[in-house]
């Protein structure tokens, strides 16, 4: 059995924590931040061994490289006079 660290991404949406999988276009929620991982190995371990759903191939896989980084976005009217300044990243 080979193990592979899939890149995801993890928010908060409301109550809920949602992880997506952009290598493989997947998503998945959960209550908390440790349900919402457990529920998207599960998800891509159903995923990779379903015989139906088309995959990526190996070398696709093991080569791609994913970045997470911010840019800086104009923002105009929406957020203007929030306590929250709309230019602070993550």
């Amino acid at each position: 059995m080979d193990i592979i660290s899939f890149p995801v991404l993890i928010s908060k949406e409301g109550k809920w924590f949602v992880a997506s999988c952009p290598m493989l276009d997947i998503a998945m929620q959960g209550r908390t931040e440790e349900e919402v991982k457990e529920n998207m190995v599960d998800l891509i371990e159903e995923y990779m061994e379903d015989p139906d759903t088309e995959k990526p191939d190996w070398e696709t896989i093991m080569s791609t490289s994913v970045t997470m980084t911010s840019v800086p976005v104009k923002i105009r009217g929406v957020y203007r006079g929030t306590k929250t300044s709309p230019t602070t990243t993550a």
